[in-house]
């Protein structure tokens, strides 16, 4: 049982990535229509941030949580107001050989400095509570061991996920964003500045990829390519929760984390596939994504 628990919680904390990143996407594609392949890249970036901000200023983990998103937001934005503008109202395939482009030349950079082989991150040691140290240690729950990092990965990841879902979904903010995408010469009639919001919109995309890498950073290693091992499935949950759903990329995430997890334990040579394979049931069935509106 044991095993099955530690199972359950590496697919969690799989599920907090899958779920991150593929909350960037729909986020993207449901407001923008971009098919962004370099969510992969910007993932990484955030993680290499995270690491160059300790190592070279001293700035360490807290602080690179805010920092790192800013900062590839920031380059994210750049990308869209030099690149990605040009492109709209084209077909997806453009975005898509425009991203993937973008996603190979960030990669063959970092691989070209920093090789292939994982940069060591620690996992925080402060603020120190009584008998905590930070995120390092674990707690015992009787039925397994809890490592406190993966826990509060967990934990943060859904607490960031729900709040961007609000703040799309619930706000005004959010309603000027969808309006924005849906008939943007009504709202700039209204005043409102459209490619402004548009770029902040892909800022908002790219930040919480860059946020997973930051998350990431501790547990998997800093690596160049550490966001192409990823992409490929994220891609896949944001096909079965629906292109451009919200919730359904936050629910699906965490969900096919979770049954990745399991598959692990009972039918350990199927894991790697067991994503696709609920992906290709689910666009048998519900070509749209199971939470998304057919077109």
């Amino acid at each position: 049982m044991q095993a099955l628990y530690a199972q359950l919680l590496v697919g969690l904390i799989n599920g907090s990535f899958y779920a991150l990143l593929s909350l960037g996407l729909a986020v993207i594609f449901g407001m923008l229509n971009i098919i962004n392949f370099a969510h992969g890249a910007l993932y990484m970036m955030g993680a290499f941030c995270a690491y160059f901000l300790l190592h070279l200023t001293g700035i360490g983990y807290w602080w690179a949580l805010l920092i790192a998103p800013i900062v590839v937001g920031i380059f994210g934005m750049i990308l869209e107001r030099t690149m990605l503008q040009w492109l709209a109202g084209l077909d997806h395939l453009y975005g898509l050989l425009l991203t993937f482009g973008i996603a190979l030349i960030v990669q063959g950079v970092f691989q070209n400095y920093f090789g292939s082989s994982g940069l060591p991150y620690a996992i925080p040691d402060y603020p120190q509570i009584g008998e905590w140290r930070g995120l390092q240690g674990g707690m015992n729950l009787g039925f397994m061991f809890l490592p406190v990092y993966r826990g509060w990965v967990v934990i943060f990841s859904l607490v960031v996920c729900i709040a961007t879902w609000y703040l799309i979904e619930k706000t005004r903010l959010g309603a000027n964003l969808r309006a924005a995408t849906e008939n943007p010469t009504l709202v700039r009639a209204f005043g409102i500045n459209v490619p402004r919001m548009i770029t902040l919109t892909y800022g908002l995309g790219v930040g919480l990829a860059a946020l997973a890498g930051v998350l990431s950073a501790p547990i998997n290693q800093v690596r160049p390519l550490m966001g192409a091992d990823l992409i490929i499935v994220v891609f896949a949950v944001v096909v079965i929760g629906g292109m451009g759903s919200i919730m359904g990329s936050i629910i699906t995430g965490f969900a096919l984390g979770v049954i990745e997890g399991l598959t692990k334990y009972f039918y350990p040579e199927a894991s790697n596939t067991v994503v696709f394979v609920l992906m290709v049931l689910v666009l048998l069935v519900k070509p749209a994504g199971l939470t998304g509106r057919a077109a």
